[in-house]
């Protein structure tokens, strides 16, 4: 499913403590919320933690986790689920919406403060991926790249901190945007973060 920022979305809160809130909050929002089990609406989960609501989750689709604590292991999950985390704390008509309409893009965007974040932690559970499924590795001067670029640093900075020239940064960048099958730059970095590899 996708979604634009004018078209109005059906959700489906799956029930636990905190659900009714979440429909409240969907319903002033303009938010449809789904009777049943429509295959076609955006799942909004209300846990916890991310951590806990994503093992062993198997629902269909674009997802939404409306949690009350976010670790960096569940936003890792998460990320990697290609699910949108929201914290319950900051659960507003305009945070839900949001959160609903990058969780129904085909490539979501990933918030500046959470990407410098994970990115600064370096690479952890690579364990979540199944040994068929581990994505090729990146070089370490790729890798710092991308680090590099998350922090939103041009390639004459990149090229001064990483001590080469600017041409060698425009190599490293089509190089991982082709390996990742990126866009641009943001969207190589996000791939990069959602895949494990930095």
């Amino acid at each position: 499913m996708t979604t634009d920022l004018t078209t109005p979305v059906a959700i489906r809160v799956l029930p636990a403590p905190g659900a009714d809130r979440v429909r409240a909050v969907a319903r002033r929002a303009g938010l449809n919320c789904a009777p049943g089990h429509d295959p076609r609406a955006l799942t909004v989960i209300v846990a916890g933690d991310a951590e806990h609501a994503l093992r062993g989750m198997r629902a269909p689709g674009p997802l939404v986790l409306v949690c009350d604590g976010v670790t960096r292991t569940g936003l890792l999950l998460a990320l990697r689920s290609g699910a949108v985390v929201l914290r319950s704390a900051d659960l507003s008509e305009d945070t839900l919406a949001a959160a609903v309409r990058r969780a129904g893009r085909p490539h979501q965007s990933i918030p500046y403060p959470v990407l410098s974040q994970l990115l600064a932690g370096g690479r952890e559970y690579g364990d979540l991926w199944p040994p068929s499924e581990v994505p090729t590795t990146l070089t370490g001067r790729q890798v710092s790249v991308l680090r590099l670029m998350a922090e939103g640093h041009a390639n004459a900075d990149i090229a001064r901190l990483l001590s080469c020239s600017e041409h060698t940064v425009k190599n490293v960048v089509h190089e991982v945007m082709s390996r990742l099958q990126a866009r641009n730059r943001a969207h190589a970095v996000a791939r990069a973060v959602r895949l494990g590899l930095v």
